[in-house]
């Protein structure tokens, strides 16, 4: 397993779904940046299940952040930061009922193969949403970093169950206009129709996917190290490494396909001596580094893939088809929990190439 992800700001994730503990490292964070717990604990709590969300499931941890290295007095110390929750609510009883049977959706089979096994079945093991409450973890210390040198991350989500939003397209204004509803959703008419397809969908013992959209402004431009490194290329890896994550696409991603490039292509031009595009197809990113403006990144989430309706599968010892109803606590739809997900994944990695390109200095006063 590779469970590493960035260069200088560098993340290391630990932990399973069922497990005592799930974790983050960060290594390479400047020394001098002024963090309180409570900071970190905003963050995972945007992630996290709770009875105000529609139909989340009903595991209910608490996910109370501990830092156990990295911070002194309130600020960074330079050396690497570890911070954990610890696994409360387990109930692994109906895992354990159907643990040699492949899920459909899941990485029950994939997993079975690779490790041979050996892997931890309980709740998906490394392959559960419960590992990304590192991943908030250290995004809430990649955006405080951000936030030295102006720039501002949002993740929000923009589509669930084929039903589209029309959010504001500024930062400030998404925040606010999602903070009205429990999808995270910055239109709140389109809010209230997902929330009663999610419910529908729960009834019919079914699950709903959707689309996350991951914005950020003030970016220098020059970010992104190609033809490897590409801005875009780091980010679609965070992006993928988000389990349900199955599509990502910047700008106005798959539609350029149907565009001419009289179209498509973004006008220069100098507003305040600053060069902008009038338009944003490219979606803040040409050649794989940034342009300086707003970086526009949307994610396709597929439906959670466990349902209660019956499905066909294999029984892994006797290797005989069998069938299931995926039993247990489940999220209808994982949407809402993945945007903030997504939001601290694009935070992540921009703090590195921020660091990468001296943006940020590796000491800070």
């Amino acid at each position: 397993m590779n469970n590493s992800l960035g260069e200088v700001f560098r993340i290391t994730s630990f932990g399973e779904s069922h497990g005592d503990c799930v974790g983050i490292v960060i290594d390479g964070c400047p020394a001098g940046l002024p963090i309180h717990i409570d900071e970190i604990q905003r963050e995972a709590d945007k992630r996290k299940s709770s009875r105000n969300r529609p139909l989340a499931t009903g595991r209910r941890e608490a996910d109370k952040v501990e830092v156990f290295s990295g911070v002194f007095n309130g600020f960074t110390t330079g050396a690497p930061i570890c911070l954990a929750i610890w696994n409360r609510d387990i109930d692994s009883s109906e895992y354990e009922k159907i643990k040699n049977v492949f899920r459909p959706g899941h990485a029950d089979f994939t997993a079975y193969e690779k490790y041979g096994g050996f892997n931890d079945w309980r709740g998906s093991g490394r392959f559960s949403g419960r590992i990304t409450a590192g991943f908030v973890m250290a995004g809430a210390i990649a955006k405080k970093l951000l936030a030295t040198i102006g720039i501002d991350v949002i993740g929000h989500t923009i589509e669930i169950g084929g039903v589209k939003s029309s959010p504001p397209q500024r930062i400030a204004s998404i925040r606010a206009a999602m903070a009205t509803n429990e999808v995270s959703c910055a239109d709140p008419a389109a809010a209230d129709a997902m929330i009663e397809l999610i419910k529908a969908a729960a009834k019919d013992h079914d699950s709903l996917g959707g689309v996350i959209e991951a914005r950020a402004e003030g970016l220098p431009p020059g970010l992104g190290e190609p033809v490897f490194d590409t801005l875009e290329g780091c980010l679609s890896k965070a992006y993928f490494a988000i389990p349900a994550v199955k599509g990502v696409e910047f700008g106005a991603g798959f539609s350029v396909s149907r565009l001419k490039g009289s179209e498509d292509n973004d006008a220069f031009s100098v507003v305040g001596g600053k060069i902008v595009t009038t338009t944003n197809n490219h979606g803040g990113i040409l050649g794989g580094i940034s342009s300086g403006m707003p970086l526009v990144a949307r994610l396709a989430v597929k439906p959670t893939p466990s349902i209660g309706k019956l499905q066909r599968t294999v029984d892994a010892e006797t290797r005989e088809p069998t069938s299931i109803a995926v039993g247990g606590r489940h999220d209808t739809c994982i949407v809402p929990r993945a945007a903030a997900v997504a939001e601290s994944m694009t935070a992540i990695v921009l703090a590195d190439f921020a660091l990468r390109a001296g943006k940020i200095s590796r000491v800070l006063k």
